[in-house]
C-alpha cells in the first residue's frame, strides 16, 4: 500500500511544451519559443486532423516533376536554332518542321505534370489548412475553402493562395512572423506565370510571321534569327520557374513535417488514472486545508516518488494519427 502522500513525496518533473516540444520551466508563462501556454493540449480533443506527410510528399515530387519538364521546352531554342541553320544549308522545309512538331510534343509531358502536381497541391492546402483549426491558438486569415477556391478565382488567385499558405506555415511552424521562404515562392510563381505567358504570346506572334514554305536562304534565315531572339527572354520565367518550385518543394515538406510531429503529440503520454495528477499539476499537500502554508509542488504518481527508476510509459516516436476522426 502506498505511503500517504505530503510535501516531501513530490517532485518537480521535466515539463514540455506540447506544441513545439521544447523543454519549460515551471516558472515559465509562455513557451519561449511558439508562445503556447503551459498544458495546452497540441490539438484539440475532438477535432478532426488529416495526414499530410505523405500527400506532401506526393504533391512535392509532382511539383519537381513539373520544375523540370518545364525546361526542355523552355529551353528548346537552344536546339532549334542548330536545327534551322541545317535545314538552311540544305534547303529542307522537313527539318523545320520537324523542329515545330518537336517542341511541341516537349510542352506535353510538361502539361499533364503541371496539372497533377496543381491537383496535389490544391487538395494539400486544404487538408493542411483544416489541420490549423485543430490547433490551439491558431489564428488562420482565411476560411479553408479559400484554400482551394483561392486557386481558382481570377484575380483572386494573384494573392489568396500566398495568403492561405502563410497562415498555414505561420501556424504549423511556431512562428509568429510568415516566413520570409513564402515571400520567395510566391514572387517567382507571379513572376514565371505573368513572364511565361508574355513571351509564348511574343513567339506566337513573330513566328505566325514567318514565310511557311521557305524558298532562299533569307527566308531560311528568318527562321533561324526566330530561335536566336526566343533563348534570351525565356531565361526569365526559367529562372523563376527553378526557384518557385524549389522554394514550394522545401515549404511542403517543413509545413508537412511540422504537422504530423504536432498531431503525434496529441496522443497521451501519461496513463490516464483517476488518483493521479498529471504531471505539472499543482497538488496541496496534507495541512494546507488545516491554513498551513504550503509551497506549490508538481504532482507524479506516488509509485514514481517512491522509485524513481518507475517512469510512466512513452509512445513510441513518430506514431499518432487523428484526433477525435
Amino acid at each position: 500500500m502506498c505511503a500517504p502522500l505530503d510535501a516531501h513525496t513530490f517532485r518537480t518533473v521535466d515539463l514540455h511544451c506540447q506544441t513545439c516540444g521544447d523543454a519549460m520551466s515551471p516558472a515559465d508563462n509562455l513557451c519561449p519559443r511558439c508562445g503556447t501556454l503551459p498544458g495546452q493540449p497540441a490539438v484539440l480533443p475532438g477535432v478532426s486532423t488529416y495526414a499530410v506527410r505523405g500527400l506532401g510528399a506526393a504533391a512535392a515530387i509532382a511539383v519537381g516533376a513539373a520544375t523540370v519538364l518545364y525546361l526542355p521546352s523552355a529551353l528548346f531554342s537552344l536546339v532549334g536554332v542548330h536545327i534551322a541553320r541545317a535545314a538552311a544549308e540544305q534547303a529542307d522545309r522537313d527539318l523545320l518542321m520537324g523542329a515545330a512538331v518537336a517542341e511541341v510534343l516537349l510542352v506535353l509531358p510538361y502539361v499533364i505534370a503541371l496539372l497533377v502536381a496543381a491537383v496535389l497541391v490544391i487538395v494539400w492546402t486544404w487538408r493542411a489548412r483544416k489541420n490549423i483549426e485543430a490547433f490551439p491558438g491558431a489564428q488562420p486569415p482565411l476560411g479553408p475553402g479559400w484554400a482551394i477556391a483561392g486557386w481558382l478565382v481570377p484575380f483572386a488567385n494573384l494573392v489568396v493562395p500566398a495568403r492561405v499558405v502563410a497562415g498555414v506555415a505561420r501556424n504549423s511552424t511556431w512562428r509568429r512572423s510568415t516566413p520570409v521562404l513564402v515571400g520567395v515562392w510566391w514572387a517567382a510563381w507571379l513572376v514565371f506565370t505573368v513572364g511565361d505567358r508574355i513571351v509564348s504570346r511574343s513567339e506566337e506572334q513573330r513566328y505566325a510571321r514567318l514565310t511557311e514554305w521557305p524558298r532562299n536562304d533569307v527566308e531560311f534565315g528568318t527562321y533561324v534569327r526566330y530561335y536566336q531572339d526566343s533563348l534570351g527572354p525565356r531565361l526569365i520565367p526559367v529562372v523563376a520557374v527553378l526557384v518557385a518550385g524549389f522554394s514550394l518543394v522545401v515549404l511542403i515538406r517543413r509545413i508537412s513535417a511540422a504537422q504530423q510531429d504536432r498531431i503525434a503529440r496529441a496522443v497521451p503520454v501519461w496513463p490516464a488514472h483517476p488518483g493521479w495528477p498529471r504531471p505539472g499539476a499543482v497538488v496541496p499537500a496534507p495541512g494546507a486545508a488545516r491554513g498551513h502554508p504550503v509551497p506549490p509542488v508538481t504532482g507524479v504518481p506516488p509509485q514514481v516518488a517512491q522509485d524513481p527508476s518507475v517512469t510512466s510509459p512513452q509512445v513510441p516516436q513518430g506514431s499518432g494519427g487523428t484526433i477525435g476522426a
